[in-house]
């Protein structure tokens, strides 16, 4: 399937607000360790490109998650991989690609702060205020969108597309 793609966040866009999510969140943890958690798959490019601009200690973790069909969030969470290393009295960065019912995002952060971090701090590349359907506090956003399906940079159509480096929206699907 060949879908038409419109570029909507630059690559060049996307590195510049890194740079400064970076920044934030040097200063935030500076000189504390870190448990930087990625959440599979979808933010694994914005993950390893965000944890290399915080200049602090960090270790990786991998929370897998899946929660959508085709092209809208089915409301059910299904862990698909878990922590391999506890978080208790460390300080968590629970990193996302996208936010848009908030379903997911609460589901994760319900499931860290249960296992007693001494803090938990969310950063997510995309948020789409209009979507969400429970409301849901983000710490750091790298980018508000409109609700529209968007793909690149991590985010995928069944699997497919992830490898873009840039964000693109969705035009057509046949």
């Amino acid at each position: 399937m060949k879908l038409q793609i419109n570029p909507f966040i630059s690559a060049e866009k996307i590195q510049s607000r890194l740079n400064e999510l970076g920044k934030e969140l040097t200063e935030k943890f500076k000189d504390q360790h870190v448990v930087a958690i990625c959440v599979l798959k979808g933010s694994f490019m914005f993950y390893s490109d965000l944890i290399r601009k915080i200049d602090t200690d960090i270790s990786c973790e991998f929370f897998g998650v899946s929660s959508y069909h085709g092209t809208s969030s089915s409301g059910e969470v299904k862990v698909t991989l878990d922590l391999t290393h506890p978080v208790e009295n460390k300080h968590v960065l629970l990193v996302e690609d996208i936010v848009d019912t908030g379903l997911t995002m609460n589901y994760l952060k319900n499931s860290i702060l249960s296992r007693k971090p001494a803090s938990l701090t969310t950063v997510a590349l995309l948020e789409k205020p209009d979507a969400l359907k429970v409301p849901c506090k983000l710490d750091h956003v790298g980018f508000k969108i409109s609700n529209e399906f968007v793909v690149g940079y991590g985010l995928d159509y069944e699997g497919y597309y992830r490898n873009l480096p840039f964000i693109g929206q969705v035009q057509n699907f046949q």
